[in-house]
């Protein structure tokens, strides 16, 4: 993957799945990137904050019970995303190169 441009958009496709989880997370933070995932994550996030968070009174005050985020993107073989490659993500691109594919 020595071809990674500087300020361009590039799609990537997982090519295989790692084994460890830190290679994992650092794909789906990655995939995270993609404005798709941000956008559903945004619409998640106030669907939680109205419906799903739980607010009562607890020794006097309000208490809010808030429930676990919901993940959006999933590390899996054949996934697809495209993001805008900036000099502060190169070195998490480097790291997973081998389980990526450029498109």
């Amino acid at each position: 993957m020595a071809d990674i441009a500087l300020n361009t958009d590039m799609t990537f496709v997982v090519s295989e799945m790692p084994t460890r989880s830190a290679p994992v997370k650092t794909i789906e933070r990655l995939m995270g990137m993609n404005t798709d995932a941000q956008r559903a994550r945004q619409k998640v996030s106030r669907q939680r904050a109205v419906k799903d968070n739980k607010t009562y009174v607890r020794a006097g005050r309000p208490w809010t019970n808030r429930v676990r985020v919901t993940k959006v993107v999933r590390c899996e073989p054949g996934a697809e995303f495209s993001i805008r490659v900036t000099p502060q993500i190169v070195n998490d691109l480097k790291s997973v190169e081998r389980f990526l594919t450029a498109k």
